[in-house]
């Protein structure tokens, strides 16, 4: 059902200084492998098609995790959709048809949750995708992640490629961004709670009505995924996906509402104030649950559990503080 790539090949992890890549690196090289191929923005702009068509040609990896993407929050999505639908469809495609060109054997796209419908019966099973109206605040960049999934679908049916695609819930841990004008919600809270901790403030204000429900992944749990996806044979990878359909979920198949994480952050934190929710300001989709089924059928499920995974988390923080954008 599995196979293991000699350790020796060279192996591509583009986004490696992002959270998400960084795990990867780490996972991959705990796993043995010693060729593992990265480069900084200022060496390689995924956005301009002739360099990457230049690295490709030759660095020739034999499999490419695409981690790299702009991301950011619900604040950074509604400021900036041009910058969020250009930079990632230019990443995606630029890296996927230069990976088809230079003959990469197996390639892993990292998607999104952001891709299913914003009132998406829950959880959402991988065939919700396009059914419905996607999250308005998220639209450009789900829209980017969407067509990223069907790049790989439409490279395997006209080339023959062995391009896979996993769609992650929200992802937290080491390396996250936690500046309080574009990070995720997880790093926003742990950041709201220190400072108002270390200020000795008598509350913390959370946006929205605390009422949307979300699921949260430790970023570890998903490089964990994103290995075993990429070691599994065609026949069984093939076995749980379609043509036109070939993402596979990964989550943990949990969720809990804003109000119960922001408790749960405080506490970890140890932050005794008022928690003060603000319905004026916007909640993004009611629900977000991901149906793990076919992850689990495949032989993986998540470890690592939400409170042990945000002590790591503000534990990662305090190291790091003073390396972090204000």
């Amino acid at each position: 059902m599995s196979e293991q790539i000699d350790p020796q090949r060279p192996i591509y992890v583009a986004g490696h200084r992002g959270m998400v890549g960084a795990a990867l690196v780490r996972a991959l090289r705990a796993a043995g492998h010693q060729n593992i191929l990265t480069r900084t923005h200022a060496e390689l702009d995924l956005t301009n098609q002739a360099a990457v068509a230049n690295f490709f040609a030759a660095a020739r990896p034999a499999q490419v995790y695409l981690a790299a993407a702009k991301v950011g929050g619900i604040h950074a999505n509604d400021t900036y959709p041009a910058d969020f639908i250009y930079d990632n469809l230019m990443i995606e495609a630029n890296v996927i048809h230069a990976a088809w060109q230079q003959g990469v054997e197996r390639l892993l796209f990292l998607g999104s949750s952001c891709i299913y419908p914003r009132l998406a019966e829950q959880p959402m099973r991988e065939d919700a995708l396009l059914t419905a109206p996607l999250e308005p605040t998220n639209e450009p960049y789900a829209i980017a992640k969407i067509a990223g999934i069907k790049l790989c679908e439409s490279y395997n049916r006209q080339h023959g490629t062995d391009f896979r695609s996993v769609m992650p819930t929200n992802l937290y841990g080491p390396g996250d961004n936690f500046d309080l004008a574009n990070s995720h919600v997880i790093p926003a809270l742990i950041r709201k709670f220190h400072e108002a901790k270390a200020a000795g403030a008598d509350h913390v204000i959370v946006w929205g009505s605390g009422k949307p429900r979300r699921e949260f992944l430790h970023v570890d749990d998903m490089a964990a995924a994103c290995l075993h996806v990429m070691s599994l044979d065609a026949d069984a990878y093939q076995a749980h996906t379609q043509p036109r359909l070939s993402h596979i979920n990964v989550g943990t198949g949990v969720d809990v509402t804003i109000a119960q994480l922001a408790e749960l952050v405080g506490e970890v934190v140890g932050f005794t104030g008022e928690i003060r929710l603000d319905p004026t300001k916007p909640d993004g989709a009611p629900r977000k649950l991901l149906d793990v089924s076919r992850l689990r059928a495949l032989g993986w499920e998540a470890r690592i559990g939400l409170r042990e995974g945000l002590v790591q988390a503000y534990d990662w923080f305090l190291a790091h503080q003073p390396e972090l954008r204000t």
